[in-house]
């Protein structure tokens, strides 16, 4: 079973970096502020505070590259449609994810779209999956959070999320409990075949 044996932060860039052109496979983390992307990295890489958590929502603000095992980047991007920030910060943040993402010359081996499994996908997210669609970008939902859904109404939940999402496939996931780790690390290595 592929493993995750090394991991590094390399650099936080908000434009072209040599880093981002070395020739490594790109899977990149995308989401709006506060729905876990860095606890879900520290989940799936062991590494407790690799990326940093906060409370603060919209903590990251430039691309962070993480390399893994030596030989591909997780790129974690900053999170979107955090309201409580100004309309220009918004803004520089919306500018940064779209350059990488849908104007920019590098190609993702997969995109991973982090939702909130109790909120389901806000318009925030539709609007995203939409353009990564219309790119043809390989796309992956990782719904966190799912320990906050009561069991009950659980694979309602999820039904719901598979039906606005359509074809793409969805990882349950607990960055908490560390709930579909495994299956996650596996798409990521698939990918990169």
């Amino acid at each position: 079973m592929p493993t995750i044996t090394s991991v590094k932060f390399m650099k936080g860039v908000i434009g072209d970096d040599e880093a981002l052109d070395d020739g490594r496979a790109h899977i990149a983390l995308i989401g709006r502020s506060n729905v876990g992307k860095s606890s879900v990295i520290n989940s799936l890489t062991k590494q407790k505070g690799l990326a940093k958590t906060s409370s603060f929502p919209g903590r990251t603000q430039e691309v962070n590259l993480f390399l893994i095992n030596k030989s591909f980047y997780l790129v974690d991007l900053p999170g979107y449609g955090y309201a409580k920030a100004n309309e220009q910060g918004r803004d520089k943040l919306k500018k940064i994810i779209f350059w990488y993402l849908f104007n920019s010359h590098y190609k993702q081996k997969l995109v991973l779209l982090i939702i909130d499994a109790k909120v389901g996908l806000t318009n925030n997210d539709k609007e995203i999956l939409r353009g990564l669609e219309e790119r043809q970008k390989n796309i992956l939902i990782v719904a966190n959070k799912i320990d906050k859904i009561k069991n009950a109404v659980y694979l309602k939940k999820i039904q719901e999320i598979q039906k606005t999402v359509g074809i793409h496939k969805i990882i349950p996931y607990s960055a908490e409990k560390n709930t579909g780790v495994t299956e996650l690390t596996e798409a990521i290595f698939k990918s990169l075949r």
